[in-house]
């Protein structure tokens, strides 16, 4: 398989080349996009984020070492070859402690990088814009970038210490919003102007300079900007090529490098496919591939309902929405208005905050005794036509089986699908 450093050499001569990052550690998740990435013969790139996985656990309860053996579990179960699984740590930085004095807060994110490079992760992204509890607001160029030395130092350092070989690649820079999602109504965007990120670049170039990492530019495989692209609780800002354009022209000028594009959930195909050819190369994925799951779920939980089985319901709606109301904690500084506002948002919301109480082990109980009751009698194709309508297709051409494990599987490979077809030039396709 190809080295990421690779990838970016084939967009340099055909732009219409790209990779995609799938930011989510869901089970069924990883198991779609590994099912999908093995059927198609293709990389996939797996991205942890500093507040899901840390050297504390974050809200998975995962190390960094923890979710690579995770995750090669799974790669092993689903016989996509470990060379094709590669892993990425997504907004590496202090944004986890930024509460903390600045020089406590650094020492925990070179911790949480040491982590991150010896459990073999090899895209590293650098984040260090967040303010911390002594810093301005916000914080220049230059403090970002001298930051992000320091941590690239400590990675570099880590690498050569556990015998690394030279594919450990890195991203520089953000966008907004911060890691987490938006946390308010969004109308408009501001695209990150050639000014910006040329200074972003020339900041960071001199910063590992001063660190004596002099070598390391080549393996700067991406620059993470806001070409324009952002979702809110009920609507998606939508990919403007015309906004972007004078941005994207910006990093031909480096040969090693194109644009990494954060939160392009939702997108439509020809948007994914319009980011890649202008240089937005590197796609990031997340609460999309949830939000399918959910949709999934919900959908053969409505069938649930209709087949009425002689045994206790899964009750799985109540029992999310239960939890939820109960741990709050996920939700309510993100979701605002009414009561009825924030009901329909806590199921139905793009920024999908359900993601964070799947693992939850009356959720979980309830999601076994979903699946155990499909799964006793066929689910009647009329109820997988009304429910779940593009996997009813598919059914019937004898493409899927019926099961509501394969159906939930292959609503989320539906996004995935978008992405591949974007990244490849191609028009997705089952």
């Amino acid at each position: 398989m190809k080295h990421l450093t690779e990838f970016v050499a084939d967009h340099k001569h055909d732009n219409r080349c790209g990779i995609f990052a799938v930011c989510s550690a869901h089970p069924m998740v990883l198991e779609a996009a590994m099912r999908h990435a093995r059927d198609t013969q293709s990389i996939l790139l797996v991205e942890a984020t500093s507040n899901q996985v840390d050297q504390y656990g974050g809200y998975t309860g995962m190390t960094p070492a923890d979710f690579r053996e995770f995750a090669e579990q799974m790669a092993d179960k689903h016989h996509l070859p470990r060379h094709q699984l590669v892993l990425g740590g997504d907004h590496l930085g202090p944004n986890r402690w930024q509460n903390a004095p600045a020089a406590e807060a650094m020492s925990q994110a070179e911790e949480l990088i040491r982590h991150y490079v010896a459990a073999g992760f090899k895209k590293i992204h650098l984040d260090c814009s967040m303010s911390c509890a002594d810093d301005p607001v916000p914080l220049t160029d230059e403090i970002v970038a001298a930051r992000a030395a320091r941590l690239a130092l400590i990675a570099e350092q880590t690498r050569k210490d556990k015998q690394g070989s030279s594919d450990l690649v890195y991203v520089i820079g953000t966008e907004v919003p911060v890691p987490g999602g938006a946390h308010e109504t969004l109308l408009t965007l501001e695209v990150t102007s050639p000014r910006a990120a040329k200074a972003t670049l020339e900041a960071h170039r001199h910063a590992f300079e001063q660190q004596g990492l002099h070598d390391l530019w080549p393996r700067i495989i991406g620059l993470v900007v806001q070409p324009g692209v952002e979702f809110d609780h009920t609507h998606v800002i939508d990919y403007q090529p015309e906004k972007s354009l004078a941005l994207s022209h910006t990093i031909e000028e480096f040969d090693t490098m194109v644009f990494e594009a954060h939160s392009t959930d939702y997108q439509t195909p020809l948007a994914l496919q319009q980011l890649v050819q202008n240089h937005f190369a590197i796609l990031k994925v997340g609460p999309a591939l949830t939000f399918a799951l959910r949709e999934a779920l919900f959908s053969l939980a409505a069938i649930e309902q209709e087949l009425q089985p002689p045994y206790p319901s899964s009750g799985l709606r109540d029992v999310l929405e239960t939890v939820m109301l109960e741990h709050p904690e996920h939700w309510k500084h993100h979701y605002h208005g009414n009561n009825d506002a924030c009901r329909l948002a806590r199921s139905y919301s793009y920024s999908d905050r359900i993601r964070y109480y799947w693992p939850n082990d009356k959720i979980n109980e309830a999601y076994s005794r979903l699946m155990s009751n499909l799964a006793d009698q066929p689910i009647p194709l009329p109820l997988i036509s009304q429910y779940l309508p593009l996997q009813y297709t598919e059914v019937r051409a004898g493409r899927l089986e019926a099961t509501p494990h394969e159906l939930i599987i292959d609503h989320i490979q539906d996004v995935l699908r978008q992405y591949h077809a974007a990244c490849m030039g191609t028009s997705p396709s089952h």
